[in-house]
C-alpha cells in the first residue's frame, strides 16, 4: 500500500511538472487566454433611455451655456465652422454644428506603437489598459513613505510596461520632480517615456512654447518628420477644458500646435463632482460629454478627421471633505457611464479607473482597483487610463503596485473575454468518457491539458499555494514577490529602447538627467 502511496504521488508530481512545463510555453497571440483589444460592452449603467437624455442635455448645455476663455485662434477656428461669440464671451454650439462635427470625426483609429505588434486598435468595444496621471511622489513599500518623483523613477516604470503584457500602453504616469526648468522637465519626460517602451507613449507639455522641442525629439526617436507622421507613437494628453465650461487657454494652443504635428489628441475633461462638476453622477458625464463635444468641433474645425480620443474623465469627491475619491464605486459607475457614452457616439474613448485611495498596495488598494478596472472593461471602454500603479488619489505611483496590477489586469481581461459557448466546449464526450468509462475526474484528460493556457489564466505574483505549501516554502509576502519580480525586470531591462546611435544624438542635443 505505501508503494502505491508513492507512486502515485510520483506520478502526480511527473503530471503536474509537465503541466507547469506547458504553462511556460509560449502562446500565439491569437489563441492566449487574454490579450489586447478584447470586446467588453456586456455592462450598462445608463439605460438606453439615460444615454439619450444625457446626449439632449449635453447639447442643451453647449448652446446655452457654452464654454468661456478660448484663445484667440480657437476663436477663429470654432466661429469660422459656425459657433456663435456671445457678448458675454462664452462660445456656443448650435447643434447642427456639433452633428457636422461628430459626421466627420475619426472613428476606428489607430495609436501606434514604435513596435507595430504592439498597435492600439480604437474600435467598438475594444478594450486596452495603461498608466496615466501626474503623481508627484512614488510610494516606497519598503521604507512605508513617500517621496517626490524623478525621471529615473519614470524611466523604470517605462521598462516595467515594456514587460508587463497586460498592460498596453504607457502614458506619463509621474512628474519628474529632479527636473527645475520646466522645458527640459517636458524633454526628459518624453525621453524616459521612449527609452523605456515601444508600446504607445502619451505624454503631456507644460507650455505651449516647449512642444516644437519636442516635435524634435520625436523626430529623432522615429528617423525623420515623414516617418513619425506616418506612424505617429506619441499622444497628447491634453486638458483643453477647466472644468466647469472653460477653456483652458494655454493646452489649446497646446492642441493646436500638436494637431499641426501630426500627434494624435486626447481630449481630457477631468471635472470633479461636487466641486468643479454637478454632484449628481448623471450630470457630472453630462457636464464631461458636453466639454469634450466642444472639443470635438475644435479639433475637426481646425483638422477634420484628426485622431482624437473622447476623453470624458470625471472624478469624485467624498462630499464629506471634499476629497477626491478615486477608488470609490461612484468613479467605477460614472467611468462605467462615460464609455457607454462613447459607444453612443462610435468614438474611440477613455477614461479613468483603476485609482486607489489607498496609500500602499494593501487590501484597499486591491479592492479600489479591481471594482473599477472590471466594470471599465465589462463597459467596453477603448482606453482605459490611470489602471495600474495610482496610489493616494492619483497623488502616488508605486512601482510595486505596477507589477502587482499586471496580475490583476490578467484577471479582469479574463472576465471581459467571457465565456465561450461553442459545440465543442459544450460537448458531452468527454464527460461521457470520464463518467461511465474513465477515472472519474478530469486531471490529466487531454481536454484539461489541451485547454490549460488558452482557457485560463495564471499569475506570476500572486499566490494560490495551500496554506501548508505557503509554509513550507517560507511564508512568501506578496508585495515582497512584487519587489523581486520588479527588482529582476529593471535589473534585465535595456538601459534604452531608442537605437544607440539616435540615443547619443539626443543626449548630445539635450540634457537628459536618466
Amino acid at each position: 500500500m505505501a508503494e502505491e502511496c508513492v507512486i502515485t504521488a510520483s506520478r502526480r508530481s511527473g503530471g503536474r511538472a509537465a503541466r507547469v512545463a506547458l504553462r511556460s510555453a509560449p502562446l500565439a497571440e491569437n489563441i492566449r487566454p487574454v490579450r489586447p483589444g478584447l470586446s467588453g460592452g456586456q455592462y450598462k449603467p445608463l439605460t438606453d433611455a439615460g444615454v439619450k437624455r444625457i446626449h439632449e442635455a449635453a447639447l442643451d448645455a453647449l448652446e446655452q451655456i457654452g464654454l468661456a476663455n478660448a484663445p484667440k485662434s480657437g476663436i477663429e477656428v470654432m466661429t469660422g465652422a459656425g459657433a456663435i461669440l456671445g457678448d458675454d464671451g462664452r462660445i456656443r454650439f448650435p447643434r447642427a454644428l456639433v452633428d457636422d462635427m461628430l459626421a466627420i470625426a475619426a472613428r476606428d483609429i489607430t495609436l501606434h506603437a514604435r513596435d507595430p505588434k504592439q498597435d492600439l486598435e480604437l474600435s467598438g468595444t475594444r478594450v486596452y489598459y495603461g498608466t496615466a496621471g501626474a503623481a508627484v511622489h512614488v510610494v516606497d513599500v519598503e521604507k512605508r513613505e513617500y517621496r517626490e518623483s524623478t525621471s529615473k523613477d519614470l524611466l523604470n516604470a517605462a521598462q516595467l510596461v515594456q514587460h508587463l503584457d497586460n498592460v498596453h500602453f504607457f502614458q506619463r504616469a509621474m512628474v519628474c520632480r529632479d527636473i527645475p526648468d520646466n522645458f527640459l522637465m517636458d524633454i526628459n519626460t518624453l525621453y524616459a517615456c521612449c527609452a523605456g517602451t515601444t508600446k504607445h507613449v502619451g505624454t503631456s507639455f507644460s507650455d505651449p512654447s516647449h512642444v516644437e522641442g519636442c516635435f524634435d525629439l520625436i523626430h529623432m526617436i522615429a528617423g525623420g518628420e515623414d516617418k513619425w507622421r506616418a506612424r505617429p507613437f506619441v499622444s497628447n494628453s491634453n486638458c483643453f477644458v477647466v472644468p466647469p465650461m472653460k477653456f483652458a487657454e494655454e493646452s489649446c494652443i497646446t492642441m493646436e500646435k500638436c494637431i499641426r504635428g501630426g500627434m494624435p489628441i486626447l481630449l481630457l475633461s477631468a471635472g470633479q463632482a461636487g466641486a468643479t462638476a454637478p454632484a449628481p453622477l448623471a450630470t457630472a458625464i453630462v457636464q464631461a460629454v458636453a466639454e469634450c463635444l466642444a472639443g470635438v468641433v475644435y479639433v475637426n474645425a481646425l483638422s477634420p478627421g484628426h485622431p482624437a480620443v473622447f476623453g470624458t474623465w470625471p472624478f469624485v469627491s467624498d462630499l464629506r471633505t471634499g476629497a477626491m475619491s478615486g477608488g470609490s464605486g461612484e468613479q467605477a459607475l460614472l467611468t462605467a457611464g462615460c464609455a457607454q457614452m462613447h459607444q453612443f457616439y462610435r468614438l474611440p474613448g477613455g477614461a479613468a479607473a483603476g485609482i486607489a485611495d489607498a496609500k500602499l498596495p494593501d487590501m484597499q488598494a486591491g479592492w479600489e482597483q479591481a471594482i473599477s478596472n472590471v466594470m471599465a472593461g465589462l463597459s467596453g471602454l477603448n482606453m482605459v487610463y490611470e489602471a495600474v500603479g495610482m496610489h493616494a488619489s492619483l497623488l502616488g505611483f508605486c512601482l510595486e503596485s505596477l507589477v502587482l496590477g499586471d496580475d490583476l489586469l490578467g484577471q479582469v481581461q479574463r472576465c471581459i473575454r467571457g465565456i465561450d459557448v461553442t459545440e465543442d466546449s459544450v460537448s458531452l464526450d468527454t464527460m461521457r468518457s470520464v463518467c461511465l468509462d474513465g477515472p472519474g475526474h478530469y486531471l490529466g484528460h487531454p481536454q484539461t491539458l489541451g485547454l490549460m493556457q488558452t482557457e485560463y489564466v495564471y499569475p506570476a505574483v500572486a499566490d494560490r499555494t495551500s496554506p501548508k505549501e505557503w509554509a513550507e516554502i517560507g511564508r512568501p509576502d506578496l508585495v515582497a514577490k512584487a519587489i523581486d519580480r520588479k527588482n529582476r525586470i529593471l535589473a534585465d531591462a535595456a538601459p534604452s529602447v531608442i537605437a544607440p546611435e539616435i540615443d547619443r544624438a539626443i543626449r548630445g542635443k539635450f540634457r537628459i538627467y536618466c
